[in-house]
């Protein structure tokens, strides 16, 4: 574990001085309208930045989902050696972790409905491309982020709901109002749909 921590650090180290060496390389040599962010923005497709808003909104509210089902899953199994009722009780803890990923699922389905093809090609409809294009992305994004952490969220209480359970069975309902309140930190990141192209 040390060698990989040194080897993440050591790589980390040398991509950040090339990094920082190529711009003042590009910076002291007259050549700093080549460092430029807004060449990167506008050379890719907007229906490309439409597409990776879906795909983060799905991955990183399935990645929330299965890193609570883990942590909720681990502690099920580990409290149910003292007590075996917990088992089938605290398996709603994994469906309100499943729910987190269904919302994203839900949501990219909404997104990708928002991706309209135009044929003409003008200068105001690039334009008007390119920012439903970066509206559909950071959309995504805050779908997913949303859902990533009401996944994380959702494992540690639910842990804690298990393990409380296995301890005092009176506690259970209340530690799933608490659960229930974190399943709500997924609905946060949602918006209503509007049409972007």
């Amino acid at each position: 574990m040390k060698l990989l921590n040194k080897f993440t650090i050591g790589a980390g180290s040398v991509a950040l001085a090339l990094f920082i060496y190529a711009g003042l390389t590009y910076m002291f040599t007259g050549y700093g309208f080549r460092f430029d962010i807004g060449w990167l923005l506008t050379s890719l497709n907007p229906y490309m930045w439409a597409g990776l808003g879906v795909a983060a909104a799905v991955s990183l509210s399935v990645l929330g989902a299965a890193i609570g089902i883990y942590s909720i899953g681990s502690s099920i199994l580990g409290g149910g050696v003292k007590a075996p009722r917990i088992r089938t009780k605290n398996l709603v803890s994994i469906v309100f972790c499943e729910a987190a990923a269904i919302y994203g699922i839900i949501m990219s389905v909404v997104i990708s409905n928002g991706i309209n093809n135009q044929s003409i090609t003008t200068k105001e409809t690039l334009m008007s491309d390119y920012r439903g294009g970066y509206r559909l992305f950071g959309a995504g994004l805050t779908v997913g982020w949303s859902n990533l952490f009401c996944g994380i969220a959702l494992g540690v209480v639910g842990s804690g709901a298990a393990l409380a359970d296995a301890q005092n069975p009176t506690l259970f309902v209340k530690i799933l109002i608490v659960e229930i309140f974190a399943s709500a930190i997924g609905l946060f990141g949602k918006k209503k749909k509007t049409k972007f192209f």
